[in-house]
């Protein structure tokens, strides 16, 4: 089975962790999140995977042909970026072929074996409070799609798109795609892979609405460290440090350098890392990063960053109450 995962974006949001590098190559518990997707593909019993760059596309070549290079690979590269529908066009075929689609920047809490199991098109769905941020799916008794909108004003359902689907016969999607590039529909400016899905549904096609427990979209600080929670409560965690107390689930590298450290709950520490008199809750600090004397939660620390704070001795008594800043 062959799988389409566009990964072009720059990340602005993330700035400036993605000034470097793009977003699918953070480091999320001990992987970059490219690995991450790529793994979950694996799992589903794709062998073929085209992954479509394009801000520093070079970085994920590179890193997913040292990797994963027991799978068929090819990196599209998407020149102008005009759209979903339009990156996930760069990879499809004109072979009578399923084909799974997600999205690079995501991580999923689903079973993918038994969403690839379906017998016909399949769109991942989640319930959520405001369907108004995102593609939403109308259905029917049977589970079937009716009508899907992109950021509606005004929903007439709670299911959001997750940014998971599986097609059964990649040709027909690639021929509603082009059609809205040959007819110029837009919508908000750009071509989207759920005007395309809307086409098929119009023409005939079912496609089935399969809710999922979750998903963790990369694309804020605060999103992209709740995807670091959930890999980490979903992964081997590993503890390797010297002095210091542990809160798993944590990833520290066997070759990160921690020290006299309260270190977790929900911490990556990367490789060559240096991390010593220090309190790390909630945080992810990058590759080669020195980190000193400091209290941090709810951090991001980026590639050979220094993070250093001063040392203090206190004498407190009982009742009393002592406020640094």
């Amino acid at each position: 089975m062959r799988a389409i995962i566009p990964a072009a974006g720059v990340g602005k949001r993330l700035r400036p962790h993605t000034l470097n590098v793009p977003k699918v190559m953070i480091n999320l518990a001990g992987k970059r999140l490219i690995g991450h997707v790529l793994d979950a593909v694996e799992s589903a019993g794709v062998d073929s995977v085209s992954i479509i760059v394009g801000y520093k596309g070079e970085q994920v070549e590179e890193y997913v042909n040292r990797y994963y290079s027991h799978l068929r690979l090819d990196f599209p590269y998407q020149i102008e970026r005009k759209g979903l529908g339009h990156a996930v066009l760069e990879g499809l075929e004109d072979k009578e072929e399923s084909v799974l689609i997600l999205l690079g920047d995501t991580v999923f809490d689903v079973d993918f074996k038994q969403f690839v199991a379906s017998k016909s098109n399949a769109i991942a769905v989640v319930k959520v409070d405001d369907p108004r941020r995102f593609g939403v799916a109308e259905i029917d008794a049977n589970h079937l799609i009716t009508q899907l909108v992109e950021k509606p004003e005004h929903p007439k359902s709670d299911l959001a798109l997750a940014g998971m689907y599986y097609i059964q016969d990649q040709r027909i999607l690639k021929a509603a795609i082009e059609k809205l590039i040959a007819d110029d529909i837009k919508t908000r400016g750009e071509y989207q892979l759920t005007d395309a899905l809307q086409l098929m549904i119009e023409s005939g096609e079912h496609i089935e609405a399969v809710e999922i427990n979750g998903w963790y979209d990369c694309g804020t600080k605060e999103s992209l460290l709740d995807s670091h929670r959930f890999l980490l409560n979903h992964h081997l965690s590993t503890e390797h440090s010297s002095g210091s107390i542990i809160h798993p689930p944590v990833f520290i590298h066997d070759e990160a350098k921690v020290s006299d450290c309260v270190i977790g709950p929900n911490v990556t520490i990367d490789k060559g890392a240096e991390v010593s008199g220090a309190i790390l809750t909630d945080t992810i600090v990058g590759k080669g990063a020195i980190i000193k004397n400091m209290i941090l939660s709810h951090s991001l620390i980026g590639d050979h960053a220094v993070t250093e704070g001063q040392k203090r001795v206190v004498n407190v008594g009982d009742y009393s109450e002592l406020k640094l800043n």
